[in-house]
């Protein structure tokens, strides 16, 4: 085959070629009709016929700093010219920069950090690194979790998605419940084991035996499996037993990272740092892929004198790196952090109006830009609009109102019955008041189906 220079790239051209070569995460291929996309700025991106939509997903809740930032294309631009790239057995720039700036951004004594293409990578090398250093092997995690997908991290990943990977994942996860307070597994006692944390995890110890735990891994707050915030005290209760049995506790903050939920690190709202620390996506925008294991100066020491058993050719790689460093330079420059949480604030006085006229808004949960909005038939009973898992049919109503928001303009996502609204931190709040308006018309289409 001669590879030439192709004919005018036209939308149509786009979605031939990505149907007839392109596969999709995800996805059943022959039931796609990706929306051929041509540009972006800011909280906006458009497809070839001109139609502008409003990123109120930054994509895979990533773009915190939207679509085209000129500073950071910039600096992408200026390491390009200086170096592409370099393997990680050097010392570099770019790298050593982005690493002493996460040794003085991250929480508690966070200090090393090994740079990976993604969160899914972070999270592996996180478990290898935890068994290793504790030389334990069992790792807990929890049901209403992403991790990633590989084979690791989709072992730790507690959501139906980790069904098509088994048998044959990563041995020795065990799972522990989720702090889920408005569906608390345990039905919620005074006190609650499970929202509590800390009494939830030793019982399950107990039945474990704590000296074969090397870690505990949880996401501060949940992504993507429903915006879910835990309670006051909860990743405390966490610490403290971890420490009693010598288990090193791994924060997963790919996705809450970075300003999303108004503070540097979802875990600062509560003031508890982890052991180790995984960073993606926020970390510099996802213009190049890039993720970080961050861990503690104990760690640190113990690695000074053991070998690390784990390796990336693009680790480190000083695009990502580059693009890293401009990123949090971009974020203290612009008080991104601080826009994240008043523009937070707008979003949920907004939600908060939208569920005094739509009964079938059953809850609200959200700091910053991460709010998650569960649709119920019924208030009293909080029967779900769609069931957990919810495919075809079952999950119409939901579908149904993610496509007519985006026939308005306005881009989302749900997971099953939570509307997932996580837009760039640099949106304004003019922005958040258009997305409020479509938001405002398609609820209407889940008041269709409530029973209350």
């Amino acid at each position: 085959m001669t590879i030439t220079e192709s004919d005018t790239w036209t939308g149509q051209r786009v979605k031939e070629a990505d149907t007839e070569y392109v596969i999709h995460s995800w996805s059943v291929q022959g039931a796609l009709s990706p929306i051929p996309v041509a540009g972006g700025s800011g909280s906006w991106f458009w497809d070839y016929e001109g139609n502008r939509y409003l990123d109120f997903q930054s994509q895979l809740v990533n773009l915190n700093l939207g679509h085209q930032h000129p500073k950071l294309v910039e600096a992408i631009r200026e390491q390009a010219e200086r170096l592409c790239y370099i393997g990680p057995g050097f010392a570099e720039r770019s790298r050593a920069e982005l690493a002493e700036m996460l040794a003085g951004l991250t929480p508690g004594d966070l200090k090393m950090s090994f740079f990976t293409t993604g969160g899914a990578a972070a999270n592996e090398n996180a478990i290898r690194l935890a068994r290793h250093v504790t030389g334990r092997h069992k790792v807990i995690a929890r049901y209403r979790s992403y991790h990633g997908a590989t084979n690791g991290a989709m072992s730790l990943t507690g959501d139906p998605r980790r069904w098509s990977a088994e048998p044959g994942g990563m041995p020795g996860v065990v799972r522990m419940l989720d702090p889920y307070t408005y569906r608390c597994p345990a039905g919620h006692p005074d006190p609650c084991p499970v929202c509590s944390g800390g009494p939830h995890l030793e019982e399950i110890l107990q039945y474990e035996n704590p000296n074969t735990v090397a870690a505990v891994i949880v996401e501060p707050v949940t992504g993507t499996n429903g915006l879910l915030y835990p309670p006051d005290g909860y990743l405390r209760s966490l610490r403290e037993v971890c420490d009693r049995y010598g288990i090193l506790l791994i924060f997963d903050e790919v996705m809450a990272g970075f300003g999303r939920t108004g503070e540097w690190f979802a875990c600062n709202h509560w003031d508890v740092s982890p052991d180790i620390l995984t960073s993606a996506k926020g970390l510099n925008s996802g213009y190049v892929p890039l993720g970080a294991m961050t861990v503690s100066s104990r760690i640190s020491e113990w690695l000074k004198d053991h070998m690390f058993w784990g390796g990336l050719t693009y680790a480190g790689h000083p695009l990502a790196c580059a693009s890293g460093v401009a990123s949090l330079r971009i974020m203290q420059e612009e008080n991104i952090v601080e826009n994240a949480r008043a523009r937070g604030e707008h979003l949920g006085a907004g939600l908060a109006k939208l569920a005094e006229s739509h009964p079938s808004i059953g809850d609200i949960r959200g700091r910053g830009l991460f709010h998650g909005v569960e649709l119920v038939k019924n208030r009293q009973t909080r029967e779900p609009l769609v069931p957990f898992n919810a495919k075809g049919p079952a999950a119409a109503p939901v579908t149904r109102i993610v496509k007519e928001a985006m026939a308005r303009g306005l881009y989302l996502t749900a997971n099953f019955n939570v509307l997932r609204l996580t837009p760039p931190l640099v949106i304004e709040d003019s922005e958040i008041d258009i997305a409020l308006g479509v938001l405002d018309d398609v609820l209407s289409l889940a008041d269709e189906h409530y029973a209350g």
